[in-house]
């Protein structure tokens, strides 16, 4: 269930989020409680439900931030003016690395967002579907331009997503924490040449 928006402030709800960001990063997705954002906040529990239904739409909003910039960066992306085999290995560049460093910067947030792949919950559902439209927009604009060719669009979108899934998927990220970042680089970099040539030789 999405945090309430009706009669909702932005500026509580940003105070919210920041206090519940900085205790998942202290205390981890069980340690956080209702009780405890709302008594650094001055008010009552029952106060916050009024923008959060319950704890788990309460860590998932401060997840959700950090998506949304991602997203915002990978937009960035898809809009500029660089080639589509460019774009194509920027956008996947960018959703693993961003992973990666949120694995070891913020731990606890990188957890929810493992969490709510593995239960399938919207938040990451969206998440995916947005960076599913930015890569579709990429391939057909190389497409467009004579850069890609492939037999057919949607089995060569998929090979490109099932290839790099390992990658860009947090569950996978997470089991892949303890290898070296060279490694994980070069896995990568031959994952998406094998991208580049099935998309532009017409491989599928």
């Amino acid at each position: 269930m999405p945090p309430r928006s009706e009669g909702a402030s932005p500026s509580v709800q940003t105070r919210l989020l920041a206090i519940a960001a900085e205790h998942l990063r202290r205390l981890g997705p069980k340690g956080v409680t209702v009780v405890g954002v709302a008594g650094e906040a001055g008010m009552t529990h029952a106060n916050v439900y009024r923008y959060f239904p319950s704890k788990v739409d309460l860590v998932e909003a401060v997840a959700g931030r950090w998506l949304k910039d991602l997203e915002r960066r990978l937009g960035e992306i898809a809009d500029g003016p660089d080639p589509a085999d460019d774009k194509l290995e920027r956008l996947i560049l960018g959703v693993a690395r961003a992973y990666r460093e949120l694995l070891i910067r913020d731990p606890n947030l990188f957890d929810v967002a493992a969490t709510a792949t593995e239960a399938s919950r919207a938040i990451m559902r969206k998440h995916r579907g947005r960076v599913r439209q930015l890569l579709d927009r990429i391939v057909d604009e190389g497409i467009a331009t004579g850069l890609y060719d492939p037999r057919d669009r949607e089995r060569a979108i998929g090979f490109v997503l099932d290839a790099s899934h390992r990658f860009i998927n947090p569950v996978s990220i997470r089991l892949d924490a303890d290898l070296p970042q060279d490694l994980i680089d070069a896995r990568l970099a031959a994952v998406l040449r094998a991208a580049q040539r099935v998309l532009s030789a017409g491989v599928l």
